[in-house]
């Protein structure tokens, strides 16, 4: 699935380029330089983007992946308001569960997304990468957005579901730069959704979105926490908005061992090109394992770049696997408090939960801790 705003150019930039260049030299016109790194298919286009500086900058990521529906209906409704100069940097693949983890000792691609409109990005990361890349000023021109938006996500994020909540993680990391940030997640479910619940679902959140911009610019905004959007299955049934407190809900998690036979890293239910790929992948890790490091020249911000690659673990023949596949699966819930973000959101309110970075123990908590790390240390001398 493409972005509804996309063009209908299947072309890379890169390519077009350097198309453009050899019609160019069969006219005699000066050519441009070939040893700038920008005219390789697959790197970020330099082309100029129109950008309105009189507009307030949002940044919007996911967790599904940018082709997501999800994604693709909130930019283009961020889009067609005209209100905002819209910016997207989300990871290619689906991250949904990655949560707070960052991309070290590899590089990642990034390339650009055609969505009309907007200033877009693919990352071949997670949403913290994204996240952490488009506000580091290494990736677009502005310094710093006003909002990022992250979603909206398929599937609830509820109670401790946020811990492990990809979503979430790119509006924390959001947060951990002083960036404002709301997380949104649909209450998807299994053979009862269809995508077109996306779009109300962006319908019924976009009032929350231009109220936190305004506040945002007149410092009503509140600056230590982000706000997790729950929005129930039915978008344009939900009751209202309802403010909530994380519970400690959260789902089951199902490991079921998996045969060899049905495993894709055996071979099996693999197309021959792909598993062609993961064989030369393979060989390319192990022979960079025997090679030090290698350097990228980033000629953009003349940056220069270490990739180190750390010896790769030799397989014993003899040595058999054992697979294993995990599922999360809905557990009961408890009854508890109308307040609480999975109850709310059950009972058809759009959820939005205040997540703080505070790390904060309850009173009797950090006293009973302090007892027991006073007693053990007592004992033990």
């Amino acid at each position: 699935m493409r972005p509804s705003g996309a063009k209908a150019n299947f072309l890379p930039p890169g390519l077009v380029s350097n198309l453009q260049d050899v019609l160019s030299s069969r006219k005699g016109a000066p050519q441009n330089d070939k040893n700038d790194d920008s005219t390789e298919p697959n790197s970020v286009s330099d082309d100029p983007v129109e950008v309105d500086d009189t507009k307030p900058v949002v940044l919007v990521t996911n967790a599904d992946g940018i082709e997501s529906p999800g994604l693709t209906y909130l930019v283009d409704a961020l889009i067609r308001l005209g209100l905002y100069n819209v910016n997207v940097c989300a990871p290619q693949s689906d991250e949904s569960m990655a949560g707070h983890s960052l991309t070290l000792k590899e590089s990642i691609a990034v390339t650009s997304a055609e969505i009309h409109g907007a200033t877009a990005y693919e990352v071949s990361g997670t949403p913290v990468d994204c996240v952490s890349l488009a506000l580091s000023g290494a990736l677009f021109s502005w310094s710093k957005p006003m909002l990022v938006i992250s979603g909206i996500n398929k599937g609830s994020s509820c109670g401790r579901h946020m811990f492990y909540s990809g979503v979430l993680a790119g509006a924390r990391e959001s947060l951990f730069s002083g960036v404002p940030s709301i997380s949104i997640s649909l209450d998807w479910k299994k053979d009862e959704s269809q995508e077109s619940d996306f779009k109300d679902a962006v319908g019924v959140c976009l009032p929350l979105i231009n109220a936190a911009l305004r506040d945002i610019e007149k410092g009503f905004f509140p600056k230590c926490c982000l706000l997790h959007v729950e929005i129930p299955k039915s978008p344009l049934t939900n009751k209202g908005f309802k403010s909530t407190r994380q519970s400690h809900w959260s789902p089951k998690l199902c490991w079921q061992a998996i045969s060899a036979s049905r495993n894709p890293a055996a071979g099996r239910f693999v197309p021959n090109q792909q598993m062609l790929g993961l064989q030369l992948a393979q060989l390319g890790r192990d022979a960079s394992a025997a090679g030090a490091a290698r350097r990228l020249a980033t000629q953009k911000k003349n940056i220069e770049e270490v990739e180190s690659v750390g010896v790769s673990g030799k397989s014993d023949p003899n040595q058999k696997a054992k697979y294993f596949r995990l599922e999360l699966l809905d557990k009961k819930q408890e009854e508890g408090d109308d307040d609480l973000d999975f109850i709310a959101l059950e009972n058809g309110f759009i959820a939005v939960t205040p997540v703080s970075l505070s790390m904060h123990v309850e009173a009797d908590v950090h006293a009973a801790a302090s007892e027991w790390i006073s007693t053990a240390l007592e004992v033990e001398q």
